[in-house]
């Protein structure tokens, strides 16, 4: 039977488990977001850069949904949510808070372009497999999110894939860069396809009743993709750390410091 926002609130587990997945949803979607802002003018040629801008817009927007979804849980406001709880408090795969490559976006940045196209590739496959399972949710306000925001996922998707079977198919280099990227990639990405301690209650709940299927269901949606390519893709072995625990890397804090700066100098300045 569905239920609302209103009625998680008054049942404390039902209000925890709710929070629990809006955070890792609103997280993941933040700072990957933010990673993408980080290619302002930096974007291989003119017409990336307002593509891949507005696609980071698109996925802080999509962060500020889910963010007052959980100020309607009661959790506090979406402002505050987004811009003051320590790292130890996101629920981010750790895979999406690694810098786009050395340097810093003001300091002699040296992005590595393959690295965030396959990262951001492998961000959209798990967040379209959630939203997938998220349209059968009892929560009828997520259900309706994900109805919402996978038509703009599959944009997303679409632009990444373009963009590996350039980098698979162009010559060598670009091949190599893409190889080195998922092997790069093999460091990160233990804690993304899953939902951390929750994940057994999702699927009770009726929350997200497919849970239990949905990180074999990304992984082989995203190794059926390149196998069609003849690039292989590495195992994803447990994390060195888990984001879905609160457990994070220095890169985090330092996207963080500069994600809330202007909030923190002027709290009414809103999304």
């Amino acid at each position: 039977m569905p239920w609302s926002i209103d009625q998680a609130r008054q049942d404390p587990a039902r209000r925890r488990l709710v929070a629990e997945l809006l955070t890792q949803l609103a997280d993941d979607d933040l700072i990957i977001g933010f990673r993408d802002q980080e290619w302002l003018g930096l974007a291989p040629h003119i017409e990336e850069d307002v593509a891949f801008g507005s696609i980071g817009q698109e996925e802080i927007g999509h962060a500020a949904h889910f963010y007052h979804l959980l100020e309607e849980l009661g959790l506090g406001s979406a402002d505050d949510l987004a811009s003051l709880r320590p790292p130890q408090e996101r629920r981010n795969s750790v895979l999406l808070e690694q810098p786009n490559g050395p340097g810093h976006y003001l300091e002699d940045p040296h992005f590595d372009w393959a690295w965030t196209i396959v990262r951001h590739y492998a961000h959209d496959v798990w967040e379209m497999t959630v939203l997938a399972g998220l349209e059968a949710s009892a929560l009828t306000p997520l259900a309706d999110a994900a109805r919402k925001i996978l038509p703009e996922k599959r944009y997303h998707r679409a632009h990444q894939e373009l963009w590996l079977k350039t980098m698979a198919r162009h010559d060598d280099e670009s091949r190599a860069r893409l190889i080195r990227a998922l092997l790069d990639l093999k460091e990160w990405w233990g804690d993304l396809a899953g939902f951390g301690d929750i994940a057994p209650e999702l699927g009770r709940s009726h929350l997200l009743p497919s849970a239990a299927q949905l990180p074999d269901r990304f992984h082989r949606e995203f190794r059926t993709f390149f196998a069609a390519l003849e690039v292989d893709v590495p195992a994803a072995g447990d994390p060195r750390l888990n984001g879905r625990a609160g457990q994070h890397t220095e890169a985090l804090t330092a996207a963080l410091a500069t994600l809330s700066e202007v909030y923190r100098l002027d709290p009414k300045a809103g999304w």
